[in-house]
Parts: structure tokens; C-alpha cells; sequence
């Protein structure tokens, strides 16, 4: 990989990387804190989100071989799986242009090496060139974890901003399904965004319906054996454990259905790539809301190790 691009990380996630060569590990995670900026919007808020949540895991990083009660076993569980963190790209804020090809370039060469790539964010623009960069794994399915479908065309003159995610994902050609989770409230979606959606093939599972039919009201959608990445927006996750994003919204998902959705994916599908973004430090008082996107990127490292 070309280390020259990524800034060490102050505390590697769960101990990630002691010992383990870039180029050889399972899964290579790394932070993206920027994506393609809007004007008038500040996205620097999200430069510390990887780092917070990399310390947010410091203390559990001391007992890997600990029992994991949401895994049923330690977090590697028995097997040999490896785990390498690469630090954060060396984005910035207003560099849309930089900032999507450093993230692809990055997602292409841990792609080259058999691993899958795990990318803390960032907002929800970052997804886009990671996205792009999964074609070897196609066709794909995609599984977007969000409060919003993100499918305007363009926002404040941008088509590449974090409102435009799926609607830019739609159009690759590797890119065959997309299910879209824990939709809710009032988003940037018009009824035109909606229907083209719709239109797409788009499966879209409100948040209401995963608390009335559990994740199985998601997973019906998925087939078995195919390859799927999933994309996890903080704001997917219910305001009142998760109030540091920018959108809070009430109804959201819980911690255990997110994780329960994600272990039913691992289990019927290929889980190709992982990202988890739109976390704002500066609006988690007391640590426990990048604990809780901590944990969620941990237990995904699990179910990958139990793949």
C-alpha cells in the first residue's frame, strides 16, 4: 500500500496492526475525515471522528482474548484472523477532488490485496469513492445503515456531496441492488428523489418496519452467497444513544438491531467492505456515543473473523 498517504494512527483500533504487515492482513481499516465538501457547510467537524473512535476501543484493545457476549466468543473468536490499521488519509476539507482519489486509491490497493477495507469517516460523501473503488467485488449489493436515502442528484450545484450517495452508487455498473435500512422522519428527499429510487429497485426498509419485524424486514431483500458491503450513517442509530451527528433523529435503530443486522448479513452473504461514518466528536459529551459506533465497527471485525 502507499503508506505515504496515511498519517499513523495515535491509537491503532482494538491494537490493530501490532505486528501485522499492511499487505497481509484480512481486513485494513483506515479513517477518510473528509469527503467532497458543500458550500456553506463545514465538514472539518468530522476531521478527529476515526480517532475518537479508535480511543474510544483503547481500553477493550488490552483483553482480545476476553469473552464477547455480542459475539459469543472473544472478538477473533478461534481463528487466525488478522486485522491491520493504516491511520487516516491525509485529506482535507475543501479538497473534494484530492479527497476522492486518495480514498479510492486506498480502497483499490487493500481491494488488490485479498483484504476487506473498513473505512472510518467522514461524511456521508466518503462512501462514494469507496464505493467505486469495490468494483472488483461485483456485482454487488449494497446495504446503505441511514436516516436518509441520499439519492438528490445534486445539492447546492455538488452531485458528488453527501446527500447524493446513492443516487452516484446507482449509477456504477458493479453496483446490481441496493437495500437502504432505518429510513426515517424527515430527510432531504422530495418525492421526485423518492420515486427515482423506487424506480431504481431500490429496497427501502423504514426504521418502523425493522422494529416491528426485527431485520429480517432488511434481510428478506438480501440473496444468499451475494457480495455485500455495507455503508453504516451514525444517524441510522436512535437519537437518544446516538446524538453526536449532525441530523439526530428520533426512532432510529437500536445498538442490537444493528449489530443483529449486520451478523444476518455476514451469515447469508459475502461481507466484501465496511464503512462507518458521519460521527461528530464535538457533539458526543461523554464518550459513550463513539463507544457505541466503536462497538459497531468491532463486532463487524468479529463477524468477519467467524465468516
Amino acid at each position: 500500500m502507499t503508506t505515504s498517504n496515511f498519517e499513523a494512527a495515535k491509537v491503532p483500533f482494538m491494537g490493530a496492526g501490532k505486528g501485522v504487515d499492511l499487505d497481509q492482513a484480512d481486513a485494513v481499516l483506515f479513517g477518510a475525515p473528509h469527503g467532497t465538501p458543500y458550500q456553506g457547510i463545514d465538514n472539518e467537524v468530522y476531521a478527529k471522528a476515526p480517532d475518537a473512535m479508535r480511543a474510544a476501543m483503547e481500553e477493550d484493545s488490552a483483553w482480545p482474548d476476553h469473552w464477547d457476549f455480542d459475539l459469543g466468543g472473544p472478538l477473533l473468536g478461534d481463528s487466525d484472523f488478522t486485522i491491520a490499521d493504516a491511520g487516516d488519509l491525509k485529506t482535507a476539507s475543501q479538497d473534494g477532488i484530492g479527497n476522492r482519489a486518495l480514498i479510492e486509491t486506498a480502497t483499490a490497493e487493500i481491494m488488490a490485496t485479498g483484504a476487506v477495507p473498513i473505512m472510518l469517516g467522514g461524511d456521508d460523501s466518503t462512501p462514494i469513492p469507496f464505493i467505486k473503488a469495490l468494483a472488483p467485488a461485483g456485482p454487488l449489493t449494497i446495504i446503505q445503515v441511514d436516516a436518509h436515502i441520499d439519492w438528490r442528484d445534486e445539492r447546492r450545484g455538488e452531485p458528488l456531496g453527501f446527500s447524493s450517495t446513492m443516487r452516484r452508487a446507482s449509477e456504477m455498473v458493479h453496483v446490481e441492488r441496493i437495500i437502504q435500512v432505518g429510513i426515517r422522519g424527515l430527510g432531504s428527499a422530495r418525492r421526485e428523489e423518492v420515486e427515482i429510487a423506487r424506480d431504481w429497485g431500490a429496497e427501502i426498509v423504514t426504521a418502523r418496519a425493522v422494529h416491528e419485524q426485527s431485520v429480517g424486514a432488511a434481510l428478506q431483500h438480501l440473496p444468499d452467497g451475494a457480495n455485500c458491503m455495507i455503508t453504516f450513517d451514525c444517524d441510522a442509530l436512535d437519537s437518544g444513544i446516538m446524538p453526536a451527528v449532525m441530523a439526530p433523529t428520533p426512532g432510529g435503530l437500536s445498538y442490537t438491531q444493528s449489530i443483529d443486522l449486520i451478523a444476518g448479513v455476514a451469515a447469508k452473504a459475502r461481507l466484501v467492505a465496511f464503512d462507518m461514518i458521519e460521527f461528530v466528536p464535538e457533539r458526543d459529551t461523554n464518550g459513550i456515543a463513539a463507544f457505541t459506533a466503536a462497538r459497531i465497527v468491532a463486532n463487524t471485525i468479529g463477524c468477519l473473523a467467524r465468516a
